[in-house]
């Protein structure tokens, strides 16, 4: 699949489950593993595990490589490895602590998302 497309169906599957703060970072000068690394924020241990088992089957439902999904047990840091992305689902405490974007953020991705949509509207 398309990194596009590929970025494109996750974030649509985290703004189903209601995921906040989604921020996306070009890694392929970082790394040679992965070309994406998404982070989100989530409110509660039952909504993180609902955001990684939602991003998976939504990747595997278009046809993308859904390899791997862990935290699921906790619920407070899900990691969804979508072969090409990686996906970071944390609660607010966490992805404070970890600061992943100082780690990935060299190069964020400019996409819009449904929250930015709904403010345009608004305004």
């Amino acid at each position: 699949m398309d990194i596009r497309k590929l970025q494109r169906v996750i974030v649509n599957a985290l703004e189903d489950v209601k995921a906040q703060d989604i921020k996306i970072f070009n890694t392929s000068k970082q790394t040679a593993l992965f070309e994406r690394v998404i982070v989100a924020t989530a409110n509660s241990n039952r909504q993180t595990r609902a955001l990684g088992h939602h991003v998976f089957m939504e990747v595997k439902g278009n046809g993308g490589d859904a390899v791997g999904i862990e935290g699921l047990e906790t619920g407070e840091w899900v990691l969804v490895d979508c072969g090409s992305a990686i996906v970071h689902i944390m609660q607010p405490a966490l992805r404070a602590y970890y600061n992943l974007e100082e780690l990935w953020g060299g190069h964020p991705v400019r996409m819009k998302l449904l929250e930015d949509e709904n403010k345009e509207d608004s305004e």
